[in-house]
């Protein structure tokens, strides 16, 4: 066998690992990155891996197996040129924002469209999803909603205090009297 080509067998083996990957991935986005140079692309994932996203250059008959497979329709029409494939199992928004902020720096990655859980995105919906705050972000929310209460308590109690005290006082000295 000559070297570089591939069998059927490690094909089929592919298109079930990435038809598994779009069922399985909470966000996956679809670029062109055609024109990128080798540090743009080293830099590129490097974000991506450091936010926990995978990212592939795959062929477009593989993708288009693979999204039939995985039963997913209206996805092949971004299949069409050099293609690469993030794929998030669980940010649905940390994707979207890495690549839409490199595109605005990377003229030649464009975002050609995507899976937000589980359904087809165009370019609009990845940048309002970009537009979003980060899972870390709506984390810290969250927890500030959750202490908010004992906070406000804690200070209505602390500013309560020197009142107790004077109420006190007062009585002490009514008492007394």
């Amino acid at each position: 066998m000559a070297r570089g080509l591939v069998t059927v067998e490690e094909k089929a083996a592919q298109v079930a690992a990435i038809s598994e990957k779009l069922q399985n991935s909470a966000s996956v986005i679809v670029v062109d990155y055609l024109g990128l140079n080798v540090a743009e692309v080293t830099e590129l994932r490097k974000q991506l891996r450091e936010a926990g996203v995978e990212m592939q250059v795959l062929k477009n008959t593989i993708l288009r197996r693979a999204a039939k497979d995985a039963n997913i329709e209206g996805l092949d029409e971004y299949f069409a040129g050099p293609t690469a494939v993030a794929f998030s199992s669980e940010d649905i928004v940390a994707p979207a924002k890495i690549l839409s902020e490199f595109a605005k720096k990377a003229e030649n990655l464009s975002i050609k469209g995507g899976l937000v859980e589980g359904k087809v995105a165009n370019v609009e919906v990845i940048n309002q999803v970009a537009s979003m705050p980060g899972r870390e972000e709506l984390l810290a929310m969250l927890a500030q909603v959750l202490q908010a209460p004992i906070r406000n308590t804690a200070s209505v109690l602390q500013q309560m205090s020197p009142a107790l005290k004077m109420a006190y006082a007062l009585n002490a000295v009514i008492e007394s009297k």
